[in-house]
């Protein structure tokens, strides 16, 4: 079995970490009309950029300036997936027979992609595969060899990792080919993906009762810090930190709420701090600052 892996990592104007990261997911044995067997869906600095299934056979972009890529590079993208796809149908095949599992329904998931600082020129690329949610084969790439988390594994990464001319072409991808890529996707959102917006922050409580949340919004990129001061001091005791999310106009939000009650809070000085791009924004937590409005429980 051939293993054909393509890497791609993407270049901005401004200096700072990026991660471009396509993940795969094939579900064997689903019966349901019109569901895709397959899906593939690519994610730069956190946005998805594109999407292709089995059903609609098709690389649909998820960014406008996405649409402006050449006919040629979006034909060859297109035919990356499908050959992936291919690749990836023999993979859950393969790992169903060493499994001992001949039915049912089984999940395929693999997500590669690379990481790149355009200052210090460094990159580092990963290949990860996974089997009804367990991580199954990961890609030591500074070895530049595959090694598994199970047992069942072992006789698939010999595979792969005997495979010497695939292995330097892999590294081939990480090393030389990902440049073109950097500057076609710089050129196509170069004005998109170097905005910086700045977050809004409120503090919101469903009720007087209810615990508080540190709501930050509308801030890109996405790389934000929320944390608590209690009287000067840090505070991490009876936090809890959301996820991203990501708003319709493609800037993100992000929660961190404090689980305790208002008449503790009262008694001491608390503080969301809120960083982003070098900038600061703090609030007091005192009911001035609270908002509550019953439209506000949709949000949770």
């Amino acid at each position: 079995m051939k293993l054909i892996i393509f890497f791609f990592c993407v270049r901005f104007v401004c200096s700072e970490r990026h991660t471009f990261t396509i993940a795969y997911t094939e579900i064997n044995g689903q019966t349901i009309a019109g569901f895709p067997e397959i899906s593939a869906v690519t994610t730069l600095d956190g946005h998805q950029i594109d999407y292709y299934d089995s059903v609609t056979k098709k690389l649909i972009p998820k960014q406008d300036w996405m649409r402006y890529a050449s006919e040629d590079i979006w034909e060859e993208y297109t035919e990356i997936r499908e050959r992936v796809q291919q690749i990836n149908k023999i993979n859950i095949t393969v790992l169903m027979q060493q499994l001992n599992q001949s039915h049912g329904v089984h999940v395929y998931q693999r997500m590669y992609g690379c990481g790149w600082d355009d200052e210090t020129n460094e990159s580092d690329g990963f290949d990860q595969h996974g089997y009804d949610g367990e991580d199954f084969i990961t890609l030591d790439l500074k070895e530049l060899r595959y090694i598994s988390a199970l047992p069942q594994g072992i006789s698939t990464v010999m595979k792969w990792n005997n495979d010497t001319e695939q292995l330097e072409l892999l590294k081939q991808y990480c090393d030389k080919d990902r440049i073109d890529w950097i500057k076609y996707f710089l050129t196509l959102g170069k004005e998109a993906l170097t905005r910086r917006v700045s977050p809004s922050v409120s503090l919101i409580q469903k009720n007087p009762f209810s615990p508080v949340v540190c709501h930050a919004t509308g801030f890109y990129p996405s790389a934000v810090n929320i944390t608590w001061l209690r009287n000067g001091e840090d505070h991490d005791e009876d936090v809890e930190l959301g996820e991203f999310l990501p708003n319709e106009d493609g800037t993100f939000q992000k929660t961190s709420t404090l689980n305790i009650y208002p008449d503790k809070w009262k008694k001491d000085q608390y503080v969301c701090v809120v960083e982003h791009e070098g900038m600061t924004i703090q609030k007091n937590l005192t009911e001035d600052e609270i908002k509550r409005n019953k439209t506000l429980s949709t949000w949770w």
